[in-house]
């Protein structure tokens, strides 16, 4: 891929500075009510470049959330809508960052530590800390489910969630583990030093410097203008 092409999903490197990026101006500008709208300049530019589908998963939550602790801020310092605003941009750039991690891959951002020949290490954590997530969310679920058909009853109660949800919660888990590692294993993934390709390698294109570009040019006139 050239260039000067365009592609659908933003180089993953990129998404991890970007996440940070907005998490830490959203925390630090969070008082400042032109962090309002650079907030929300960055959901349409997230929504431009590829991260539709994260936005709209985290917008209801952010509604949620975010708007039950601004209200919370509201009250708390004295009907302060300064301190309402605050509260809703600091939960506003760390759900931004949180849609940009939902449009990459685990196997793209693999790739992509693996060509810029970052340590095994870390590329294997990476690799965990981005695919586990919904595979917790998926076991979860799972337990439940299984709770319910044997009408084991309310988790609320301690016993019946330590028996009837902790204890195979836990277990299912260690099964995940040892599948994961003898998957790894399988597939030549090694914490050693030894030579390896990479399939399909990441480039960066004028797609993925434009939405840098853009993030910085409006960083910079919220903290300018």
């Amino acid at each position: 891929m050239r260039f000067w092409s365009f592609k659908k999903k933003i180089y993953p490197i990129f998404v991890v500075l970007a996440s940070l990026f907005l998490i830490i101006f959203g925390l630090c500008m969070a008082k400042d009510v032109k962090c309002s709208y650079f907030l929300a300049g960055c959901f349409v530019w997230l929504m431009l470049f590829g991260c539709r589908k994260g936005c709209i998963r985290v917008l209801p939550v952010f509604i949620l959330v975010g708007g039950l602790f601004a209200l919370i801020a509201y009250f708390a310092y004295g009907k302060n809508g300064n301190a309402a605003m605050a509260m809703a941009n600091r939960f506003a750039s760390v759900f931004l960052a949180a849609a940009l991690g939902m449009s990459v891959e685990p196997a793209d951002m693999t790739r992509n530590l693996s060509t810029l020949k970052m340590p095994r290490g870390v590329t294997l954590g990476m690799l965990i800390a981005t695919s586990f997530p919904p595979v917790l969310g998926a076991e979860i679920k799972r337990v439940r489910e299984a709770m319910k058909t044997r009408g084991a009853g309310s988790v609320l109660n301690p016993k019946i969630f330590y028996r009837a949800f902790l204890v195979p919660f836990v277990m299912r888990l260690v099964n995940i583990s040892d599948t994961l590692s003898l998957s790894v294993e399988t597939r030549g993934f090694s914490l050693e030093k030894v030579p390896y390709t990479v399939y399909k390698k990441e480039i960066v294109c004028l797609s993925d410097v434009l939405f840098i570009l853009g993030l910085a040019a409006g960083a910079v006139c919220t903290v300018v203008l």
